[in-house]
C-alpha cells in the first residue's frame, strides 16, 4: 500500500511547525528576506537545519508559508477580539487593531526594508486577509447599532472600517512603541464611536 501523499498533521507536527514559523517571522522582520538565512531560522527555531529543511524545502516556501501562518493567526484573534461580547465596542475594536498591527510595531528592523516585494505571490494573501479583516470590523460596526448614528451621513459600515484600516497602517509606522500604537489608536477608535455615547 502506497504512503498518503498528503497525510493529516499530528498534533506535535503542527507545534513544531508553528514554533519554526513563529521562529522565521522573527527573524524575517529583523533581516529582510534577502539577509536571512536557513540557518538563522534554524537557531532561532531551536532546530538543526536538516530538520528545518524537512519541514520547508526553500527559502521561498517557508517566507510564504510564515506569512500565512501569520496573517492566519492575526485574524483569528481579531475575530476573537471583535466578538467578545463582555466588551464594550471601543475595546474590541482597539483590541483587534492591535492584534493585526499593534502587536508589529517596533519589530521590523532596518534591513526588512525588502519584505513588501520578497515575494510577489504573497500579495494575494496579504489583500484577503485585508478584506476579510475589514469585512469583520465592518460586521461588528454593524451589530453593534453604531451605524444609526452615521445614517444621516451616508457613511457605511464598510467605510468606516477602511478609514480604520488605514489610520492603523499608518499608526504602525509613525509609532515608537506597541503601547502608543494602542493609545493612538484608542483616539481613532474613539471618534468613530462618538454616536455610541459610550467610553470603555
Amino acid at each position: 500500500m502506497a504512503p498518503d501523499p498528503h497525510p493529516v498533521p499530528r498534533p506535535a507536527d503542527d507545534a513544531r511547525q508553528h514554533k519554526l514559523l513563529d521562529a522565521a517571522l522573527t527573524v524575517f522582520l529583523r533581516y529582510g528576506f534577502r539577509k536571512t538565512s536557513m540557518d538563522e531560522v534554524a537557531r532561532a527555531a531551536q532546530v538543526s537545519r536538516q530538520g528545518l529543511y524537512l519541514h520547508f524545502a526553500t527559502k521561498e516556501e517557508l517566507f510564504r508559508a510564515t506569512v500565512q501562518h501569520t496573517l492566519d493567526g492575526s485574524l483569528e484573534a481579531a475575530t476573537a477580539a471583535l466578538g467578545d461580547a463582555s466588551l464594550r465596542l471601543e475595546a474590541r475594536l482597539v483590541r483587534a487593531f492591535d492584534e493585526t498591527t499593534g502587536r508589529y510595531v517596533g519589530m521590523v528592523g532596518a534591513g526588512a526594508s525588502d519584505l513588501a516585494e520578497a515575494g510577489g505571490d504573497i500579495l494575494p494573501l496579504v489583500e484577503q486577509f485585508e478584506g476579510q479583516f475589514v469585512e469583520a470590523v465592518a460586521k461588528a460596526l454593524r451589530a453593534s447599532g453604531l451605524m444609526a448614528g452615521y445614517k444621516a451621513s451616508g457613511l457605511t459600515a464598510r467605510q468606516l472600517a477602511e478609514t480604520l484600516q488605514a489610520t492603523a497602517r499608518g499608526l504602525k509606522h509613525g509609532c515608537p512603541s506597541r503601547d502608543v500604537f494602542v493609545e493612538r489608536m484608542t483616539v481613532a477608535v474613539r471618534a468613530v464611536c462618538v454616536p455610541l455615547g459610550e467610553t470603555s
